[in-house]
């Protein structure tokens, strides 16, 4: 194995839905500016349906997808928790298990340890 081949789950994708595009945008600068992301791509305009205290819900919100180490993923969940508007703000995050050699490797480049 080469010395800098790619380790399946060393990286992660990360979503946070967010209530609107400057609330997103503000969050994703921030979170590449701090280095918890290489890159965040701001999805606008998805329909989110989900049960809140009770009822069935149904909102438009702004979909962030963020690029970064599962090592980091505590320190990102951390900073929406402090920074985001909503009572309980969604941070899930999937292991990247393959994907474009060049481009895994910069994003480890970007996000340190």
């Amino acid at each position: 194995m080469a010395a800098d081949a790619y380790v399946p789950g060393s990286l992660a994708a990360a979503f946070v839905t967010c209530p609107n595009e400057t609330v997103a945008k503000e969050l994703a600068r921030a979170m590449v500016e701090k280095r918890l992301a290489a890159c965040v791509n701001i999805v606008p305009r998805v329909t989110s349906i989900y049960e809140w205290k009770g009822k069935v819900e149904e909102d438009s919100e702004v979909l962030l997808m963020i690029k970064t180490r599962s090592s980091r993923i505590p320190a990102l969940a951390e900073f929406v928790r402090s920074a985001h508007p909503y009572e309980v703000a969604e941070v899930i995050a999937v292991p990247v298990e393959q994907g474009n050699a060049p481009y895994l490797r910069w994003v480890q480049d970007a996000v340190p340890e």
